[in-house]
């Protein structure tokens, strides 16, 4: 079996039956996440002891690359620092840009399944949703997270 195939395999196993597939009533921060073009939408809790994910879940719908790469990430990210998740963070949006070096991507374990995104721009979107839900959450912004915009939503303009 090739390598792509054994990455769909994961991707498809992760989307079937995805890890840290629940509520977290206990959490320390809770974001809403969506993908307007593609209907992907999510609830991503992170408990957050002293500087350390202690854990993370999330809850939602949408396709098989953004609940694969949700779950993938929770568990990825249990153990680690902010800072540590947050360089996961960014060697994860490289991988999946097409911007990590071919050197760096075996240092991801599990998570290269994903790195064949890059060759689908519009599937990046579906990947990186739960990771800039977990960025936003560990910068304590509780704004919703939209693949469609930088950053929570402008106020509107008076009149209108």
């Amino acid at each position: 079996m090739s390598t792509d195939a054994l990455y769909q395999e994961l991707i498809l196993e992760h989307n079937r039956k995805p890890r840290n597939f629940r509520e977290m009533p206990d959490a320390s921060r809770t974001i809403e996440g969506r993908n307007p073009l593609c209907g992907d939408a999510l609830t991503l809790w992170v408990k957050l002891e002293n500087d350390t994910i202690a854990d993370a879940s999330f809850k939602g719908q949408g396709c098989a690359i953004s609940k694969a790469s949700a779950s993938l990430m929770t568990a990825a990210v249990k153990g680690k620092t902010r800072a540590e998740a947050e360089e996961l963070f960014e060697r994860f949006h490289q991988l999946v840009t097409g911007t990590l070096p071919e050197s760096e991507q075996k240092s991801l374990g599990s998570l290269r399944a994903l790195g064949g995104v890059s060759k689908f721009p519009l599937r990046v979107k579906c990947a990186s949703l739960a990771w800039h839900a977990l960025h936003s959450a560990l910068a304590s912004d509780d704004s919703e997270v939209s693949t469609e915009r930088e950053g929570p939503e402008p106020p509107p303009m008076e009149g209108a």
